[in-house]
């Protein structure tokens, strides 16, 4: 090394960094390397069939009352293990799961005074890498009070990422940008990239408890280091004893199909801990909710309050002609008079409007096999809720709600926390106490058999597995923003597919065949794009969102909604760009048919797809619905579409057509 003089000293290069642990995947493909370099510092680095994914990568933390961890570091041991299993979602995308990996633990300490120590535990599979911090129980960090990690993600390659900003007001509600990596600023995960060789990488987290959100900022170059939400007080994350944090994940593909297909999220959350939940079924629901949100109807009580007894008949009526299971209600509860946003302390939850008669509206129901989905809207008053939970989750389950819609409308860094002290605190939708609330809600609510689809939530981080019924959750700009000025842009769901959905179901509300928003405003989508949207956008409770009468102007396009199921046996990406296109097939649980979906930007493109997944041998009838070959989105043609059948077979392949704005979706039905 070359010493660099200035003025009378020399100032010696660091040492070079010597590996001190090393390991690969089950096959070879993906490796781990971890170094220390000659002050002390530790880094990991990933390369995937010889190429660097990430350039040494730091480690360590800041504390906002003791020195903090990233220097000085000895390792103390290291072990490998592997493991390969293979288990079941009670529902999901994929009905079996393989868990296939080789752990890498590595033991570091300091050489100082303090001795503190760690452990660095990475997962190895073929498709990326989970690794996490462990902590010991020690007397020079009996309380960890945590200012953020230091954890960096050093990319080894430039590359274009798809990414939203992280810590503004509207919370995870913003369109993805679409920037060269290096122009990445304060960003929430999961952020894709493409790297200029084609390899993808998505950046997240996995097993988010009793800890922070991780966002991620540049530093310099094409690195990204960890960024903790906050949350009321000046640590971001406070544990005591022994303790880990959530895994940090990278899965990498050669495309961003390959990305889509990972299991590595689920895998790396605990098992069930609910037990029997046979009690969840997935399916779909309609809702006193789209008049709402286009301004028709008020969620307040009054002259046009939506959530009245005839109007839910009403609603129950159109759910049991569609063979739709359940209906959600809106603005059902004592609480939204006035000025309910980010001030929710009226808010009842087990006390109706005078004008909704609660065990009428049920029974009425279950002679037709409809229940109703309740709402939570806290407006932000977290603890308010809190203080409800029991009576609320039991009004739920005597009145046969399998759902409750939770929501938290309130600005980022508002939300309300009041102690035991009668002390109050604005916290941070995604800090470690909104992160820990948002399990009582989902374990609380297993007690009373009842699932939560959480909106204004905390990311998904695969919780799911853990809290089965955890069903859905919103945490993006969904189908509302098309009621809206500024609505989603054509290429919306796209992008979304290959980076909001790597964080688990989420409840988008699709399926508003009407294609109009507030004040007769054209939504930017074709009516073959709504329909192909349930296949594309995963939740086992799927919204079937516009209006009754809206429906019924479309009677053909409407047998695809009620025919198309909201649970499957498998799932296949069968092309697809980022915020491009995509084409994803799905197999109906406990059946045998397969639903075929396809959502475009603003171009024109063709698609062709093989349809090898099919059984071989058996013959299918395809029912096709197709944009039109006039169809446009910024046209009156919005609302042309092609319906046709044909017989297939799996040595068949499509072409098909998107219209700008557009897609398709196709039921192949076995026989």
């Amino acid at each position: 090394m070359i010493a660099i003089a200035l003025g009378a000293s020399l100032v010696p290069a660091v040492a070079h960094a010597q590996s001190v642990a090393s390991a690969t995947s089950p096959d070879g493909t993906v490796q781990v390397d971890v170094t220390i370099d000659g002050d002390g510092r530790a880094a990991y680095a990933i390369t995937r069939k010889g190429k660097p994914v990430l350039a040494p990568s730091k480690l360590g933390f800041l504390f906002t009352d003791a020195v903090k961890i990233d220097r000085r570091l000895s390792v103390t041991g290291q072990e490998t293990y592997d493991h390969d299993d293979s288990w079941t979602q009670p529902w999901g995308e994929w009905k079996s799961i393989r868990n296939n990996y080789r752990a890498l633990k590595v033991h570091l300490k300091e050489t100082t005074t303090l001795a503190r120590g760690f452990t660095v535990n990475f997962r190895l599979y073929n498709d990326g890498v989970g690794f996490r911090y462990e902590f010991p129980d020690q007397p020079n960090l009996a309380q960890a009070n945590i200012a953020d990690e230091l954890t960096e993600f050093s990319f080894a390659s430039a590359g274009t990422a798809w990414w939203k900003p992280a810590f503004l007001w509207n919370r995870e509600e913003y369109l993805y940008n679409k920037t060269p990596l290096s122009s990445v600023a304060n960003a929430d995960t999961p952020i894709t990239i493409k790297f200029e060789d084609g390899t993808h990488v998505a950046l997240h987290e996995a097993a988010l408890v009793d800890y922070s959100g991780m966002a991620v900022a540049r530093t310099e170059g094409n690195t990204l280091r960890a960024a903790l939400h906050p949350g009321a007080g000046e640590p971001k994350v406070q544990k005591k004893g022994a303790w880990n944090t959530p895994w940090r994940t990278l899965i990498i593909a050669d495309d961003a199909a390959g990305v889509y297909h990972s299991h590595l999220m689920l895998n790396l959350n605990e098992p069930n801990k609910l037990g029997d939940v046979s009690w969840i079924k997935p399916g779909k629901f309609a809702g006193v909710w789209w008049n709402m949100i286009k301004g028709e109807w008020s969620w307040a009580r009054g002259p046009k309050h939506g959530a009245t007894n005839a109007n839910v008949k009403r609603y129950i009526d159109f759910a049991a002609e569609n063979s739709i299971p359940h209906v959600l209600v809106e603005g059902w509860n004592v609480g939204w008079d006035g000025d309910w946003f980010g001030n929710g302390h009226d808010m009842d939850f087990a006390q109706p409007t005078d004008d909704f008669d609660v065990d009428m509206l049920v029974a009425y129901g279950k002679k037709k096999g409809v229940r109703l989905i309740g709402h939570h809207e806290t407006g932000g008053a977290a603890t308010h809720y809190e203080n409800q939970f029991d009576k609320a989750f039991k009004f739920a389950a005597d009145h046969n709600y399998m759902v409750v819609k939770t929501g938290y409308v309130t600005d980022a860094g508002q939300m309300e926390r009041e102690d035991a002290d009668g002390k109050q605190y604005r916290e941070w939708h995604q800090g470690q106490w909104m992160v820990n609330h948002q399990i009582r809600v989902v374990q609380t609510a297993a007690k009373y058999k009842v699932g939560i689809d959480s909106h204004e939530p905390v990311k998904g981080t695969g919780l799911h597995r853990t809290y089965p019924n955890w069903v859905a959750r919103e945490g993006m700009r969904g189908m509302e923003y098309n009621a809206w000025g500024g609505k989603n842009p054509p290429e919306h769901e796209a992008n979304v597919v290959f980076t909001r959905m790597l964080e688990g179901p989420m409840d988008f509300t699709p399926g508003i065949l009407s294609l109009k928003g507030e004040r007769d405003s054209d939504i930017l989508s074709t009516i073959a794009k709504q329909l192909a949207l349930y296949v594309v956008i995963y939740s086992p409770v799927q919204m079937v969102a516009d209006t009754p009468e809206n429906y019924a102007k479309y009677p053909e396009a409407m047998k695809f909604i009620r025919d198309v199921p909201t649970d499957w046996e498998d799932t296949r990406v069968l092309n697809g760009e980022i915020g491009d296109f995509v084409t994803i097939a799905r197999k109906e649980r406990s059946g045998k048919n397969w639903y075929v979906g396809a959502v475009g930007d603003e171009e024109e493109r063709n698609v062709t797809f093989n349809l090898n997944f099919l059984t071989p041998g058996k013959k299918y009838t395809a029912e096709i619905y197709r944009d039109g070959d006039d169809a446009d989105y910024r046209t009156e043609k919005r609302h042309s579409i092609a319906i046709e059948r044909r017989t297939l077979t799996s040595a068949d392949s499509l072409n098909m057509r998107i219209a700008p704005g557009g897609g398709f979706a196709i039921r192949l039905v076995e026989g």
